[in-house]
């Protein structure tokens, strides 16, 4: 008997949860869509070709190109110095190789460690082929970074972008949300105030905050945690105030599509997760070009690459206004969108 109502209570348990999930078709396709999106990401991240350095041979006789074992990586002939330090300026160029009294001699960008050591090994190979050294240490002069640098310090102005992307966007939306299912959204909307102060102001007050976090979380990372820092750290305040912005206004437009802090989680693995992919944290070079290009549609590839051109290579404001102005793009659009889709919440 007592066994019988046992199984009746669970599974009256079990068919409302199973009905629960029934009515909830977002939690469903979640379930099966975003390890699916994940892992088809790690695949084309990691399922393709080893990266292939980029290097030039300035001025080489060609008889001594001929003899070199040029497999593994892709070789541009200079013909002046200049040439190549202006396309290892652009990145265009991971690295050039001149011959000193008939000795190999590289300069590296140097920005990537791991770059780095692919350059060096291919130099070991190339040139170990030619002299008869393998083992010989290869002459080098980094334009950026330097022989001892830390993966952690090419890889840390990505991480700071993405936790203060990641944190602003979750805060800001879960706040909004709880605003809107509490009624004091609906409260404000019935007030002589206009839809776009109402989103300006929750901008505006979200953002004070913003400031405060961002540069928190940058003074932590470079003063205390010891991140590479060669360039002005006012720069890298705008750069993450920029983002925070962006992530800011992001978070509260999606959070107008959830009904609960769950379902506003559930945007994480759409959102934020791809951008972490495409944000430079692995090498865009190995990834297939079909879908490379997802990267340019997402705030965090601008940040990364703007808190990299000022942490590692120690650039000015002149390198990265351009990703500033797109960064401040991207909120003004989500706060216009974020204007349309609170016209649509309610008709006043």
């Amino acid at each position: 008997m007592c066994l019988g109502a046992f199984t009746m209570r669970v599974k009256a348990l079990v068919i409302r949860i199973l009905r629960q999930f029934k009515r909830d078709k977002r939690t469903m396709a979640l379930l099966i869509f975003a390890p699916i999106l994940v892992l088809s990401l790690l695949y084309l991240v990691f399922g393709d070709d080893d990266y292939s350095p980029s290097i030039g041979l300035v001025d080489f006789p060609e008889e001594v190109v001929e003899s070199l074992d040029l497999s593994g990586a892709v070789i541009t002939i200079y013909e002046e110095e200049a040439a190549a330090f202006g396309d290892l300026d652009t990145q265009d160029l991971d690295a050039f190789v001149t011959l000193d009294d008939n000795q190999p001699h590289v300069t590296l960008e140097g920005s990537d460690p791991l770059i780095n050591s692919a350059v060096l090994n291919w130099m070991q190979e190339a040139f170990g082929s030619l002299t008869g050294e393998t083992e010989r240490q290869v002459e080098a002069t980094f334009v950026h970074g330097h022989e001892d640098m830390r993966h952690f310090d090419y890889f840390g102005p990505v991480l700071l972008g993405f936790f203060i992307f990641f944190f602003v966007f979750l805060i800001s939306g879960v706040s909004f949300l709880r605003e809107r299912t509490r009624g004091t959204l609906e409260r404000l909307l019935s007030s002589p105030l206009r839809k776009w102060e109402i989103v300006i102001g929750y901008v505006i007050g979200f953002g004070l905050f913003t400031i405060l976090q961002a540069s928190i979380i940058s003074a932590y990372s470079i003063f205390v945690l010891g991140m590479m820092m060669e360039g002005n750290f006012f720069y890298v305040l705008l750069i993450t105030l920029c983002l925070s912005f962006s992530a800011l206004t992001l978070g509260i437009l999606l959070s107008s599509f959830a009904h609960n802090e769950l379902q506003m989680i559930q945007f994480i693995p759409i959102v934020i997760v791809p951008q972490l992919f495409f944000s430079g944290l692995f090498n865009l070079d190995t990834i297939s070009d079909w879908v490379s290009w997802i990267g340019r549609l997402t705030p965090l590839y601008y940040a990364a690459d703007a808190l990299r051109n000022v942490m590692v290579r120690g650039f000015g404001f002149e390198h990265v206004y351009i990703q500033l102005l797109i960064l401040l793009g991207f909120s003004v659009v989500f706060v216009v969108l974020n204007i349309i889709v609170l016209r649509q919440h309610r008709k006043v």
